[in-house]
């Protein structure tokens, strides 16, 4: 019997690839996910296509301009965050603009923050829903997971407990009239438990995102790649103010600044 990734099942997609997703027929047209690109989205938002790219359906424009708002609200031009900072590290560099910025979006896929956060936080807010409409009590669900996981995604910030950006994503969505759906009611009765108990955990800024993102039915990945370019628009004041300043400048370290414990300093003869 041949190999799943066999010769034989290579065979099959020499010069051939089937896709629903869409293509591009030379000097006719450009199939987008089924829908003419040039006709069905002539006068559409960028963010609106992309979120179609994402889901394969259109949301409400109210939701794209909340979705919006999720990705403004985050853009801080601050090299010091950790991804900017590899960003204005290019820039110091003198690398291309392109390179820098991906390597920025690339390490914003980090453990602790970014994006690998959020696939955690909308499949813990998923888990949570599910064991409450099964009638399961919040307060121990929550303790459970934290006595397996030694954090709840999306709750917590590290420095400072409260997160500026939460006030202002609330009230974006009031003014476009989007309701607070369950995913949004559990965050913040989550919120509740856990000021209440010990672990006085307040909701941060991946939380909020994801329950509005999940009140609009999308999955844990489908909110990852949403969250893909949250970022960027934060991340080019610091590659262009890198590179007004003189090359190599950018917080450089000193050797006396390193805790070194190692042997001696010795001479080379």
């Amino acid at each position: 019997m041949s190999k799943p990734n066999g010769p034989a099942q290579l065979a099959q997609h020499v010069d051939h690839w089937e896709t629903r997703m869409g293509a591009f027929f030379l000097g006719e047209r450009a199939v987008f996910r089924g829908k003419d690109l040039h006709t069905t989205f002539a006068d559409a938002e960028w963010l609106d296509l992309y979120v179609f790219s994402i889901l394969g359906r259109r949301l409400s424009a109210p939701q794209i301009k909340l979705l919006n708002a999720i990705w403004v609200y985050t853009s801080y031009p601050d090299p010091r965050l950790w991804n900017n900072r590899v960003v204005a590290l290019g820039g110091t560099a003198r690398s291309t603009a392109a390179l820098s910025l991906s390597a920025a979006l690339a390490v914003s896929e980090a453990t602790i923050y970014g994006r690998r956060p959020d696939i955690k936080t909308m499949d813990f807010l998923r888990r949570a829903r599910v064991q409450v409409e099964a009638g399961a009590d919040l307060g121990a669900f929550l303790q459970d997971e934290l006595r397996r996981h030694r954090t709840l995604g999306g709750y917590g910030r590290p420095v400072v407990g409260t997160d500026e950006r939460l006030p202002h994503l609330l009230g974006r969505a009031e003014q476009l009239g989007i309701e607070r759906g369950p995913y949004v009611q559990l965050a913040f009765e989550i919120e509740r438990v856990l000021m209440v108990g010990r672990w006085r955990l307040r909701m941060n800024y991946a939380a909020l995102a994801a329950a509005f993102c999940a009140d609009m039915g999308f999955t844990p990945q489908e909110f990852y790649l949403f969250g893909f370019p949250a970022f960027l628009a934060g991340m080019l004041p610091c590659y262009l103010a890198a590179q007004e300043q003189a090359e190599g400048v950018f917080l450089p370290l000193p050797c006396d600044r390193i805790a070194y414990q190692g042997a001696p300093r010795r001479r080379w003869d």
